[in-house]
């Protein structure tokens, strides 16, 4: 294994859905799972492709009610091919012949899928099947699979069934399979250009999005095709003579278009011609090859030894989520990718730890993921409205239309009872949108954006905090009532008729953050357009007077020398973590094993994740003082290093982003410790470390956040108007890092550390030069110019 391959190189039955996870394909328009073409969905093998932005809502009757969830659709399957001997073979499958030898290698230079399978059926026979695949970043259509296949000890003839499978459905996450899954309804198959080229169509059963698939066989000289379409599948069967030690070569390449498609007709008549004259799969190949050579240019980071490839396989997963693809689309940030059915492809907050690091390297993509919230401000300002308030409230889960996609219930498979789901009281989602808003400003420069359609939604975002705050006589402070934090254990009081936590330290402080980065950009905003903003929204002086008041007196709770994640958690219950650990061992999942008991977690100091601790995530350490003092409050490293051994002592790190957040964190507060948090994260989805959920998708927001670590968290990175912040921190295990951005129009700006010595570089270009601030003072560097900084530990 290299630093830009991924191999396995074993058969593991046990591992295969988490493997399908980890070698999935994509290009930002769709993905297909790493599953063998020649299986089916069971309880093993997964096979799924999905589409960026492809929804589709059922109902379902679940514990005595009706509930209804929207989710990512598991598209026709474009993979199968199978191979059996004429002369009463059976197909060779993990289940029907003997895995003699496999191995898979993910080429994540080339953007390249490689497979080495030895079967040997019951009669002893090897067949040697090797396979590579691309889904195709250059044309966001087109995928391809090619099969070679080899006799090795016998000769004779087999035929082989190639098809696209329509009959497929949603059932990848068990916990869902109680819900209808079956979004694919009428499907039609057929032939064009004299045969050549097969097709598949269908829709989705609700939102009523055509999808068209068509495939492009090219087989060996004089090898006849039999059309065998069943229902719902288009196939195709040949038969091919093999003799040992011989190499039978089959290519299938695939078009897929939906009905969301731009500057096409009928998605059936795209896929066809795009089918008929793609090139061959060589030439896909070189294609494949150059189009990720340009985008690890524009993503350049290079760490050394393990971590480093771990950070190389996380960036090429997010690049096949968030790609330039994506620029041209309405589609948000899917919390688990491309990769799977978990979270049913929804938006959640994760955009938070993503967008950091694309802001810096594809800043169009940010700013499409961003139009994809813009689009929805309209829903966002009726929920707000619905329930009393103004502004823009955005939903905890969105989907297709920005309506709240929060499920009704969800299932503990350690109990087997459906609860009720408060989840979506998780306002917070809405100050993450307005951050990035900000954030992306900062790094582009796109002042066009920021004082258009970021400016529509901070504005909104910060008027709803506002209305959502209320005066509370006896604290002399305004508080923000009925809420969860990212902690997402506690959704209630315990004993409480209601769900909802009053006062969380995360949501209030970063409420106040948007308040007041709303009000700076209405001072700064040109004339006429705080005049149009005015008139649109509404907003005028004793608006503004009123924003300033709240800003400066939300109420932050506090007991026992640290900040409280909420109101009264100091006084809920201390739980026997000890106990707990001896008992169940793995404990992350605390919130079930606590029901299952008949408990709840509500009852205790226990958080399953960052929770406060998220503000040494978004903000500097002078960031959080200024934030503190205009509440009144004096934040320094005293009140910071007690509140971080608090909630340490009282996280089961139940979540992929928690140990992003601790290793964060302790890297400036208890450096000793922060490898470990750091592992943890680098390790999340290719250990599986939440125990089976990375084979339902990978956590995007975590690979994200992995690396947003090197580049932000290690440097002490900031963007700034006219330049760039950075307090680096020394981390022994991660000392050497090397990483080029694009700020503001400054397209690969190099940042370069090692013990000690940090060196940044701006490349040659007729842009202004770059103010770089340090702890121990700042410089400007030129067009050309490079600097070396000696650091202080």
């Amino acid at each position: 294994m290299t630093s830009w391959t991924w191999e396995y190189d074993e058969w593991v039955p046990a591992d295969e859905q988490l493997r399908e996870s980890l070698c999935t394909l994509g290009n930002g328009y769709f993905a297909t799972r790493g599953a063998f073409p020649e299986c089916d969905a069971d309880d093993i093998h997964y096979p799924g492709t999905y589409a960026a932005g492809i929804y589709n809502r059922l109902t379902s009757h679940v514990s005595g009610r009706d509930v209804e969830n929207e989710d990512m659709v598991n598209l026709p399957n474009w993979l199968p091919l199978r191979v059996r001997r004429v002369e009463g073979g059976t197909w060779f499958t993990p289940g029907t012949a003997r895995i003699v030898e496999h191995s898979q290698t993910l080429r994540l230079d080339a953007g390249v899928l490689e497979r080495r399978t030895r079967y040997e059926d019951p009669d002893g026979r090897l067949l040697l099947v090797r396979q590579t695949r691309l889904v195709s970043m250059e044309n966001p259509h087109l995928a391809a699979l090619r099969t070679e296949l080899t006799a090795e000890n016998w000769e004779g003839e087999v035929e082989v069934e190639a098809a696209l499978d329509g009959t497929v459905t949603n059932s990848g996450v068990a916990r869902y399979r109680a819900l209808d899954g079956r979004h694919l309804t009428a499907p039609r198959t057929g032939a064009a250009n004299s045969g050549d080229v097969a097709w598949l169509t269908c829709s989705t059963n609700n939102s009523d999005i055509e999808i068209a698939l068509a495939a492009r066989y090219d087989l060996p000289p004089d090898t006849a095709v039999r059309e065998a379409d069943t229902e719902g599948r288009s196939v195709r069967g040949f038969r091919l003579a093999l003799r040992s030690g011989h190499s039978q070569v089959i290519d299938k390449t695939v078009a897929l278009y939906t009905g969301h498609d731009r500057a096409i007709s009928e998605p059936r008549d795209a896929a066809v011609e795009h089918a008929r004259t793609a090139p061959a799969f060589d030439q896909l190949v070189a294609e494949q090859r150059a189009a990720w050579r340009d985008l690890w240019r524009r993503a350049e980071l290079d760490v050394p030894n393990k971590a480093g490839q771990i950070l190389r396989l996380h960036l090429f997963h997010v690049l096949q989520t968030l790609s330039p693809h994506t620029a041209e689309l309405d589609a948000g940030v899917p919390a688990r990718g491309l990769h799977g059915e978990a979270y049913r492809g929804h938006v959640f907050w994760d955009e938070l730890f993503v967008l950091r690091y694309l802001n810096l390297h594809f800043p169009e993509v940010s700013r499409a993921l961003l139009t994809y919230r813009h689009r929805r401000l309209e829903h966002a300002v009726a929920a707000a409205e619905a329930v009393g308030l103004g502004g823009a409230m955005y939903p905890w889960q969105s989907g297709s239309d920005g309506r709240e996609e929060t499920q009704q219930l969800h299932l503990n498979p350690r109990s087997g009872r459906w609860l009720e789901d408060h989840s979506h009281l998780q306002r917070h989602v809405s100050s993450a949108i307005a951050y990035n808003v900000v954030k992306y400003y900062e790094a582009s420069g796109d002042a066009h954006f920021h004082h258009t359609k970021g400016a529509e939604m901070l504005l909104q975002i910060a008027r709803f905090w506002v209305r959502s705050a209320t005066w509370d006589a006896g604290l002399s402070r305004y508080r923000i009532l009925g809420v969860m934090g990212p902690d997402e254990y506690h959704e209630a009081y315990p004993d409480a008729e209601r769900p909802g936590l009053d006062d969380n330290a995360y949501t209030n402080i970063t409420a106040t953050w948007v308040i007041t980065r709303a009000l700076e950009l209405l001072r700064n905003l040109p004339a006429p357009r705080r005049a149009e903003l005015a008139l649109h929204t509404g907003f005028d002086s004793e608006e503004e007077e009123r924003w300033e008041e709240v800003s400066r007196n939300l109420h932050i709770p506090f007991h026992d020398g640290v900040i409280s994640q909420f109101d009264g958690y100091g006084e809920l219950r201390e739980l026997d973590w000890d106990g707990y650990r001896a008992k169940y061992g793995d404990i992350r999942r605390l919130d079930r094993i606590l029901e299952a008991e008949g408990d709840t977690v509500d009852r205790y100091q226990a958080s399953k994740q960052a929770d406060v601790l998220m503000l040494g995530y978004l903000f500097s350490p002078a960031e959080l003082a200024e934030l503190f003092a205009r509440l009144g409050h004096t934040f320094d490293d005293a009140l910071w290093g007690r509140t971080v051994e608090y909630y340490l002592r009282r996280t089961s790190h139940g979540s992929t982003l928690s140990g992003l957040v601790h290793g964060w964190v302790l890297a400036r507060v208890r450096r000793t410790d922060a490898w470990t948090f750091v592992l943890e994260a680098l390790r999340g989805d290719i250990a599986d470390l939440q125990g089976g959920t990375t084979g339902e998708g990978i956590h995007l927001g975590a690979m994200a956040g992995t690396l947003d670590l090197v580049q932000s968290g290690l440097t002490g990175l900031e963007t700034r108007p006219g330049g760039l912040a950075l307090d680096p921190v020394p981390l022994p295990e991660l000392s050497h890092y090397r990483f080029s951005l694009r700020y503001q129009g400054h397209w690969g700006v190099q940042i370069q550390a090692s013990p000690g010595l940090l060196d940044i570089a701006v490349p040659s270009s007729d842009r202004y030069p770059i103010t770089i601030t340090l702890p121990q003072g700042h410089f400007e560097l030129t067009p050309g110019e490079s600097r070396r900084v000696t650091l202080e530990d």
